[in-house]
């Protein structure tokens, strides 16, 4: 099915058990943030969650709208995601009509993708606008704009539809960008600079002229998931949500600029920003789990703010995941994988691991027929667009199941050759990546785990007799090495025992001279794979294990190789060691809001925390 708004969605949730409502008052200031990270890391991601009585505002909150595999499959429509990617595939693949037969064929596919670009609505028919307010009636502060972090910047727009087009109007760009709230009528505009946002906003400043603005607030949810798409350049995401819903996404023109929006969308804000005005923006915390840095971006100006008699606002937070944004995130990678093989044929499937939040590490599977194949895939990947910003590659052969992360794990602790098997490569990174020592660029890891084939050299033979860790190997690790915090042993095969390390590093250097140490040390002989970690980072968690492995990760600085074993140092790098950003700081509750929702949490819910 489709929705014609977030109201319908939202009406569609609760009918399914999908929906909280939460009458209790609650401050748009971390305390729904707080509330809702609990509910988004509770198993199946909880339910969304509609704030009703937010203080400062006659406006209910949704926020979590997305955030479980039910309802991202609800938002779009379908009871499995893949069958988007399967209707994607069946227009990709297409022939040319060769007799009239062929051409009738055609004829219901046709018509059915002649629903697909937006259509254009009146003012009447445009629920957006019901209400109108311009020039001194424009207040942000009557929408409940939420703080997520204790250490943002203030209070930020989320989950913006931001529209704009090129400087000669002939392409439209519709994407996700964060909006920190600086007064009644002005906000910054986050375009990375890798963005298509970035990009047209550079045109305008280049020619010194105004650039206009919308921003959609709460519309249907295809409509919503779409803005969060990475299309091509060029490709009108409308049209991705109209495909989505296989009814037109519904536009009106905005009463004080030159742009199109959702016509039932729940707010619309209308503007402007002048290129030659930029202020400082952020920090924010971001959906690495860390605070994104400071710096200067466009202001966008509000003209225009209109909305529905009783709009609802929705929002979302990113931090350390699990959070709503996964969900999202796995809903592309899925949806866009033909895409992904109409340029690279050979790609059989695809996943990006929770812990990797996107960016820092893809497992893709891939039909293997020539040698080095895989290094081919992983080099062709790098210049492809977002797929450019990956850190970490992992290649494996089309009858490995990448989604089963632990048979992953698994093949690449039993068959990498650690000499072989790491390639090494440089390129462009994330505007949010920390590790590298340099902002915007630094080094990038492929390692192949595919069969090796006839052509390639061969993988050194595993050992005869690996030796098995010994009982207690982790206390006297600490017995030797008193800066270390904590350490656990992870036996998942026989020939590379991985061991855990948190480190206390006082330092420059500390934690390479330990690797080095530790494996000279004849005592620890047995374990193939050591994994430094910073001494706060919890051994026993999996999970943010991982999460930091792949955030703190620098491959070529990080990953030190010898005689197949190999230490990895993920610790907080310092400016003595080479490292030239600002380190950010992991995304933290502060105590007093944790306590203040552990004393209401009865009355939110009516259960027991």
């Amino acid at each position: 099915m489709h929705y014609k708004s977030l109201r319908e969605f939202i009406e569609r949730l609760e009918a399914e058990g999908e929906l909280v409502r939460i009458a209790e008052p609650v401050s748009p200031l971390l305390e729904i943030a707080e509330v809702t990270d609990r509910v988004s890391k509770s198993p199946d991601g909880g339910k969304a969650l509609l704030f009703e009585n937010v203080e400062g505002s006659a406006m209910p909150v949704l926020i979590n709208a997305f955030g479980s595999w039910r309802r991202i499959r609800l938002a779009l429509g379908v009871a499995d995601l893949e069958s988007i990617a399967r209707e994607i595939e069946r227009y990709l693949k297409i022939a040319p009509p060769a007799t009239l037969m062929d051409k009738a064929k055609l004829l219901p596919m046709l018509l059915q993708a002649s629903k697909f670009p937006p259509k254009a609505v009146s003012a009447k028919q445009a629920s957006c606008q019901e209400v109108v307010m311009t020039g001194d009636e424009v207040d942000l502060g009557r929408i409940p704009i939420i703080q997520c972090w204790p250490q943002d910047a203030g209070r930020f727009i989320t989950f913006p539809i931001v529209i704009n087009r090129s400087l000669d109007r002939s392409i439209r760009n519709v994407g996700l960008y964060r909006m920190q709230v600086f007064d009644k009528t002005t906000t910054a505009m986050h375009w990375h600079i890798h963005k298509d946002g970035a990009h047209f906003f550079h045109e305008y400043r280049k020619e010194n002229r105004r650039m206009e603005v919308a921003v959609a607030i709460g519309a249907d949810p295809a409509t919503c998931y779409a803005a969060s798409a990475p299309l091509p350049y060029g490709i009108d995401e409308f049209l991705l949500a109209g495909f989505i819903r296989k009814h037109p996404v519904p536009l009106v023109k905005c009463k004080t600029v030159d742009l199109e929006v959702p016509a039932h969308a729940e707010i619309v804000l209308e503007g402007y920003i002048d290129p030659a005005v930029m202020r400082l923006e952020g920090p924010f915390g971001d959906h690495t789990g860390y605070y994104s840095q400071d710096g200067d971006y466009p202001v966008f100006h509000v003209t225009a703010v209109t909305h529905r008699k009783d709009p609802v606002y929705l929002t979302t937070i990113v931090g350390i995941p699990p959070q709503e944004d996964f969900y999202l995130g796995k809903a592309t990678e899925r949806i866009f994988l033909p895409l992904l093989r109409t340029q690279l044929p050979e790609v059989v499937d695809m996943n990006m691991p929770l812990e990797g939040v996107f960016h820092n590490c893809v497992i893709i599977s891939l039909n293997k027929r020539y040698p080095m194949q895989a290094r081919r895939l992983m080099s062709a990947l790098w210049g492809l667009g977002q797929m450019s910003f990956v850190k970490t590659i992992i290649t494996v052969d089309a009858e490995v199941d990448v989604q089963n992360e632990a048979e992953v794990l698994k093949l690449l602790l039993d068959e990498v050759d650690l000499e072989r098997d790491l390639f090494f490569s440089e390129g462009i990174l994330d505007v949010l990546n920390h590790a590298s020592d340099q902002a915007l660029y630094g080094s990038k890891l492929g390692i192949d785990a595919t069969r090796v084939i006839d052509g390639e050299p061969p993988r050194s033979p595993a050992p005869d007799e690996t030796p098995v860790p010994e009982a207690g190997l982790a206390e006297r690790v600490k017995e030797n090495f008193p800066e270390v915090q904590s350490s656990r042993l992870i036996q998942l095969s026989p020939r590379r025992p991985i061991l855990l390390v948190a480190l206390d590093k006082q330092q420059p250097g500390q934690s390479t001279g330990f690797i080095r140490t530790f494996f000279e040390n004849d005592a620890f002989q047995s374990i193939g794979i050591l994994l430094v970690l910073e001494a706060h980072v919890n051994t026993a968690n999996t999970s943010q294990v991982l999460w930091k492995l792949f955030n703190n990760l620098d491959p070529k600085r990080d990953v030190h190789v010898s005689d197949q074993r190999v230490g990895i140092d993920v610790t907080r790098k310092m400016p003595e060691e080479g490292y030239r950003q600002n380190w950010p700081e992991e995304i933290v509750m502060s105590e007093d809001i944790v306590q203040r929702v552990d004393q209401k949490w009865h009355q939110l819910f009516k259960v027991k925390p």
